[in-house]
């Protein structure tokens, strides 16, 4: 097990949130060709943990973001944290929500 997050990606749809459980963890946002738009994590403010983050993320993205993936953990900030610098390495920016943390996260080569 690598330091990516590689799950499946699954349909950003009311039904698929709702199977979550509120919980806590770190998750990418896509478009429908794979493209990530946001790293997020729904951390110990939300309410329904991964459930509200998602849905905060399907209004902000308004229908632009079609899929997504998770990963629980109560480790979300600095897991978040390892996500932000492998999107950098790999994109050589972050997704626009988080291009605010580039000058806050190190860096890393994941070769």
């Amino acid at each position: 097990m690598g330091i990516r997050l590689d799950k499946p990606w699954q349909r950003l749809e009311d039904a698929a949130i709702d199977a979550l459980p509120a919980q806590l963890g770190v998750y990418h946002v896509a478009g429908d060709e794979g493209e990530v738009l946001s790293v997020g994590y729904a951390g110990a403010r939300e309410p329904f943990g991964m459930q509200s983050a998602l849905r905060r993320e399907m209004q902000q993205h308004d229908g632009s973001a079609t899929q997504f993936r998770c990963e629980f953990t109560s480790n979300y900030r600095s897991r978040w944290d390892e996500l932000l610098m492998l999107h950098l390495a790999d994109h050589g920016e972050l997704p626009e929500p988080q291009r605010a943390e580039a000058a806050r996260v190190g860096r890393l080569n994941p070769s």
